[in-house]
């Protein structure tokens, strides 16, 4: 097979059927996308059933050929979905055998509309939620993924060098991203980026200049953008990049299906110096969070700790967003989603563990002024922490014309 070698498959289907095992689940019914390819390496039309025990079904309406030309699990033909009950009890006899087979799904992505046609062709199961067994076991990223991450990190060095020697003022915010995304498309940027958030999108980042860049939005972020219209009201406008003011490039690139995500600060000229200590604040965050990112660090207290220091420095009123509009997390999980696990938030109390990628990004939010702050992409060693972005930082100072 092409594409996910067939043995990271294996690895990743052991895994899961340990985590069900444990959780005395007799089977899992995997229905979006990013897990269909996570589990099978393939992203047909389809329902893969992994049983507890034994091998996994991949069940594809459409494109059964190409699927099992990529897949690395058995492939079947779905037929009518008014079967589909039927062909689960003779394909898994065990796991049906059961009076009230106890059977998992993500509920946090799967629409009600679908779940109850599920539940109407298998009405003796029990359902359960398995989205946070599901989130967890790709938490640890092997060095399979890792290489992608990688590769996705390098293209988008080199697009930030070349942002960088594109921008001029006069020049719309739309035609730097247009730049931006030109180049990350002939690195093998697959074009857009992937979310689990329910109503949350993103396409290639956020480039915004001024006051674009802190005009509040729906995305759940430190900053939106203003975006090009009410019906995508986040990222680059139309708006002028002038001299002196922040120009935020919060970009992430995918590729082969892993994502990175980072964040540099440039200005045609100089920030204010309100602006300067506030960016020089974001990068004493970083460092602050850099030391603690270890194996066994909690994940909600890198957050805390990040709102003691933005506390100390007076900026806490612009610390991750402005006003009602502050975002409560200092960091994310990357990987096949931009919104991956863990959360460096409250509430997420568990310990850091090797083979996480983790992006931490410090921002500030001025309304009527800008953002300005750093984002870099890091995963989690056996002693600590290896960077996964590679830009100089500080904030990218360019000449006036």
């Amino acid at each position: 097979m092409e594409g996910v070698l067939k043995q990271e498959i294996e690895g990743r289907i052991a895994r899961l059927q340990a985590a069900m095992q444990e959780r005395t689940m007799d089977g899992c019914l995997i229905t979006q996308n990013v897990g269909i390819y996570y589990f099978t390496g393939s992203m047909q039309t389809g329902y893969l059933f992994v049983p507890k025990q034994g091998e996994p079904v991949y069940f594809v309406k459409r494109s059964l050929e190409r699927a099992r030309h990529e897949a690395a699990v058995a492939v079947e033909p779905l037929g009518s979905f008014r079967s589909f009950g039927t062909l689960l009890q003779e394909r898994f006899p065990a796991v049906f055998a059961a009076e009230r087979p106890v059977i998992a799904t993500e509920y946090d992505v799967l629409p009600v509309q679908v779940f109850e046609r599920l539940r109407s062709v298998l009405p003796d199961a029990a359902w359960t939620d398995g989205s946070a067994m599901l989130r967890g076991l790709r938490m640890v990223k092997s060095p399979w993924e890792i290489d992608r991450i990688r590769t996705a990190a390098r293209a988008a060095h080199h697009a930030l060098e070349q942002a960088a020697a594109y921008v001029r003022p006069g020049m719309m915010e739309l035609q730097l991203i247009a730049h931006i995304e030109h180049v990350f498309r002939m690195q093998g940027h697959v074009g857009f980026i992937r979310m689990r958030g329910y109503n949350q999108e993103i396409i290639t980042g956020m480039v915004a200049s001024g006051e674009a860049g802190a005009e509040p939005t729906y995305f759940d972020g430190p900053a939106g953008g203003r975006g090009l219209t009410p019906a995508s009201p986040q990222g680059s406008s139309r708006k002028v990049i002038a001299e002196n003011e922040p120009i935020l490039v919060d970009i992430g690139c995918c590729i082969d299906g892993y994502v990175i995500d980072q964040t540099r600060t440039l200005v045609i000229g100089k920030l204010d110096e309100e602006l300067e200590r506030a960016y020089e604040s974001s990068e004493a965050i970083l460092r602050a969070a850099e030391a603690s990112l270890k194996p066994g660090t909690v994940c909600e207290t890198l957050y805390a700790d990040a709102l003691k220091l933005a506390e100390q420095y007076g900026l806490s009123d612009h610390f991750m967003g402005f006003g009602s509009d502050q975002v409560s997390f200092l960091g994310h999980g990357i990987g096949m989603e931009m919104d991956e696990w863990p959360v460096l938030a409250r509430g997420f109390t568990m310990p850091l563990e090797p083979g996480m990628v983790i992006a931490i990004e410090p921002k500030f939010t001025f309304p009527g002024r800008g953002v300005v702050g750093i984002e870099n992409t890091y995963l989690i060693t056996d002693d600590g922490f290896e960077k996964l972005t590679t830009p100089p930082e500080g904030v990218w100072r360019i000449a006036a014309p």
